[in-house]
This record gives C-alpha cells, structure tokens and sequence, in this order.
C-alpha cells in the first residue's frame, strides 16, 4: 500500500490538460492525472470513458493534441512505446503481446538490443527466473507460452516490462481474464512492487477490486475527470459507482420469485473433448425450466466453454445428448437449435458473437434475414432491416452514431446490447448466456442484468454460465457448480443472499468436493 513519505515526495508521472480527439469523439477532455513512487493508483471509469486512451497517451502509442507529461519533474515527449520505456514507463496490456510458439525468456528478449548474436539462453532463463523470484512472479522461463494458464502468460507480461526496467507499470484491465485464484496472486504481486518502489496504474471498473488493491482513485466520465486522487480508503463503493456513471446504480437488481415451468433444456450424461483432444465434460447433467435462470459456477477452464459449445451445436458430444423442448439439439447444425427456439450469447462477444467490420443492421439482423419482412424472395430489404435495427437501438438503448455504424467501433457494453437485442427479439424459449458481463462497467452490468431477468419474466428458461458469484446469487434461481466437467452439486438459491454456509458449500466444490460428501462430513 501507499508509503508514508509519498506526500513528501514529488509525483513520478504528472499529466496535466491532456487532450485526446478522435474523429467524432473528444476521448480525453483536459484531463489531470498524478502518480507518486510506491502507489497502486487505480483509473476508473465505464467503457468509453477514456481510460486506455489517456494511458495509451502516458505509454506512447498515441500522441496527445494538448497537454504536458512529466516524469521525475522532467517534462518529456513521448511520441512511441519505445519512449516511454526509456523514461520507465510499461503497459501490460488487457490482450496480451506475446508469441505462443515461443519460450517465456525468447518473449522477454523480443525487441530487445541485447543479445544481438549470441542468445545464451539457458544463461538468461536464470536471470529472468532470478527477477521472477525477486517480484514473486513464478512462471519457467523455459516453458513454451502456449502452455501456460492466462495467469501465467500475465506474469510474462509484467516480466517482459520490469526486465526493460520500468518504474511504472500501466496494468490495463489486469483482472478481466483472470480466476478468483488468479487474482489473488497478482494482487500479492503488486503489493510487492509497489514496496520495491515500483508505482502501478490500474485501469478498472470493478468497484470491489479497486477497493481492495488501490492507495487512490481517479475517476473518468466521458473524457473528463469526476474524481481526482481520492484516497481508496473509506470511500464506498456506490459513491465510486455514482461518480462513474452520474446516477444512483442498482448492485442488485429485484427480481419476482420464480415461477418454474416445463424442462425446455435437458442435458444427458454428456462427455465431450477439449480443443486438445482432452476430455473437457465427464458425464455431465442438468436441466432448465421455463422461467428460471440456472447458473453454472466454477473455476475457469473446468469445461464451461465446452458445455455451452454443445448445447449451442458448436462441438459435438462424444457421448450423451441435449434436448431442448424435448428435441435432441446435440451433434446438429447451430442453425437446427436456432429454429427451435435456443439463443446463444457467448463469451467472446467479438469473434463469435458479432461480425466486427459489419454495421449494428447488419449484427441485428443475423437471425432473420431468411425471414419476411426482412427478406423477400430470397432479396434482403434493407429499409426494413435498418428499420428494425432502429427500433433495437432505441428499445435497448445501444449508444452509436448510427445503425450503419461497423460494432468494432462500439465500447463492450454497447457491442454486448447489439448480441442480447438480436437475441431476445427473436422471443427464444431458451438463452445460454456466457460471461455476458465480463469486461462490462457497472452501469452496462446493471442492464445487462435486467435484460436477463426480462428474459425470465417471459418465460424463458436462461441458463447462466459465469465466474463471478455475486452475478450468480444476484440472477439465479438454481446454481450448479461445475469442476473438470462434472457437476459436483445444485444449490436452491431463495430470493435473499445466499447464508454463508451455503457460499462455503459453493466454494468447496467449486475446489472439487462433491456436495454429498460435504452434507455427509457436516452431518457426521
């Protein structure tokens, strides 16, 4: 945490009047920022709000229209990355830079001067794994990247940035990948740099989070500064969330008690195989009703992707089978679950929910353009398609200059509109959404939130595949819990927060211990 002598200290960053403009968009607003040796200073602020775009100024990927930046009291121009390591500046990026084929030390040395002939590499795996040692950050140095958990390619990235000797480390979206497990670590992590002197930037909108690792807080709302150097402690988590969106937020949405009807989703016994050939789900079985929202918790990587790929005909089942509505769905065509009622919102709502380079009308219509009115005799309408999309984006209140707009453009809450406007309007008897607030601020969440419920409320059974527990007790009705694609237990959620007993439950088989032995333990 924050040193005792960093008010007598002058700041190692200072960015004042920074202005940043995009054509159509004021990103940066004359804004004020400060970081002092020894801090975790975190940057909040809802998707659009200029966050990476004021940091991507500090780390010399875009050049600011206005404004001055001061490193050390120096003031410096810092018109390429390149710079700004030479003035001890590094970004770790949400999406990160490294090349798979290669080893954690051959990543760390990419780009640099030295070795220029000779690699040596067993000589630098030792000094990479003695920094590593040194920073609390354990990865093999020897080990190819492919083969390291998202954690792990995470320490890479902060390795590569502290053998290039930064002082300051701009940690972008840091947790967005990452499992409660994980997190924890590189919280540990950066406490540690920060008491070697290190002074960290850390780009986020999960409230909790910045409550628990941040010394300050600066707040964006649309380019321009809300709060400026707060002190983390004491603040609360709904005056943060008030300076960041401009209004009261709902942490937890109401929701009516559930009214469960018929099973519209029922999987069987289900085995499949991982991308690796691996088994992924081990006899897997659950079920959803009409009207319910049925959640699925787990660590990342314990079959979740695989499960919601079956269900959606994306993979097939090396054994068992998913029916829907009392239809088998399993090992068809995607299109064969889309005629009978399924919707499907992935996790990765750029490359499998949308079509980048195509516009909202185009997004919004990919389920119905077979379809009158949006097609006749086979030839698209697009007045009536763009129509269509209008109406979309004004009942789900998708903030874009136009519905002509490519959604590559779109911020992750509105780009996760367009994704659930096309698929609740195409009225579905059941939805499987995945992580569908991950990356999302507080106010996207909160409406994301209700359009799921609303889901509910038609009668609509949704199942809710996500890893964060406080979404889950917030939405579902039932909770499975899911480890290394068996389902270890189903938990009966009521309409309050769950006991704690019940989250300790949810927690050791989130571990692996199956729900029976538990109950069996606690009885004995």
């Amino acid at each position: 945490m924050a040193t005792s002598n960093q008010t007598t200290l002058p700041p190692v960053v200072t960015m004042s009047g920074i202005v940043k403009r995009f054509p159509g968009v004021l990103a940066n607003d004359h804004v004020d920022f400060d970081l002092m040796r020894g801090e975790i200073h975190a940057l909040l602020g809802e998707n659009g709000a200029g966050k990476s775009t004021l940091m991507n100024v500090l780390a010399g990927l875009y050049r600011p229209d206005a404004g001055v930046i001061q490193v050390n009291g120096k003031t410096v121009n810092l018109s390429s990355p390149r710079d700004a390591i030479k003035a001890g500046i590094g970004m770790v990026h949400q999406h990160f830079m490294l090349v798979p084929s290669q080893t954690v030390t051959e990543n760390v040395l990419l780009g640099l001067d030295e070795p220029r002939f000779l690699m040596r590499l067993s000589e630098y795996d030792d000094k990479i794994a003695e920094l590593g040692k040194q920073y609390g950050l354990d990865v093999d140095p020897r080990a190819k990247v492919w083969q390291l958990s998202v954690g792990e390619q995470q320490r890479v990235e902060l390795l590569k940035m502290l053998y290039r000797g930064a002082q300051v480390l701009i940690m972008d979206e840091p947790t967005a990948v990452l499992a409660p497990q994980e997190i924890d670590d590189l919280f540990e992590t950066l406490r540690s740099m920060t008491a070697q002197g290190k002074s960290i930037i850390f780009i986020s909108h999960k409230l909790n989070e910045v409550a628990a690792i941040a010394d300050r807080i600066t707040v964006l709302r649309r380019g321009k500064v809300t709060a400026n150097g707060l002190p983390a402690k004491g603040v609360t988590t709904q005056e943060l969330a008030r300076q960041m969106v401009g209004r009261e937020v709902v942490f937890r949405v109401e929701k009516k008690p559930a009214k469960p009807g018929e099973v519209v989703l029922d999987v069987r016994d289900v085995y499949a195989e991982n991308d690796k050939g691996l088994p992924a789900l081990r006899g897997l079985s659950l079920n959803v009703r009409a009207g319910e929202i049925v959640g699925v918790a787990g660590v990342a990587g314990n079959g979740q992707r695989e499960l919601s790929q079956v269900i959606c005909g994306l993979r097939n089942a090396t054994q068992g089978e998913v029916a829907l509505t009392g239809e088998l769905v399993s090992n068809r065509p995607t299109l064969y679950g889309i005629q009978r009622g399924m919707a499907y919102v992935p996790e990765d709502r750029t490359h499998v929910g949308s079509s980048p380079n195509l516009s909202v009308t185009d997004n919004v219509i990919m389920k119905k353009y077979r379809k009158p009115p949006i097609s006749h005799g086979g030839l698209l309408d697009m007045n009536e398609a763009g129509r269509f999309a209008k109406e979309l984006k004004e009942a789900y209140d998708i903030i874009v200059p136009s519905v002509d707009t490519p959604v590559r453009l779109l911020s992750g809450g509105n780009l996760q509109r367009v994704i659930l406007a096309r698929e609740i309007s195409g009225e579905p008897a059941f939805m499987v959404a995945v992580q569908p607030t991950r990356g999302l601020d507080v106010g996207a969440i909160e409406g994301v939130h209700r359009l799921l419920l609303v889901q509910r409320e038609a009668g609509s059974g949704v199942l809710l595949i996500s890893e964060e527990l406080e979404e889950l007790f917030s939405l579902s009705d039932r909770l499975y819990v899911i480890y290394e694609g068996r389902i270890m237990g189903e938990i009966q959620l009521g309409m309050e927060e769950p006991s704690d007993e019940i989250v300790e439950k949810i927690g050791l088989m989130m571990t692996g211990t199956p729900l029976d032995k538990i109950e069996k333990e606690a009885a004995a």
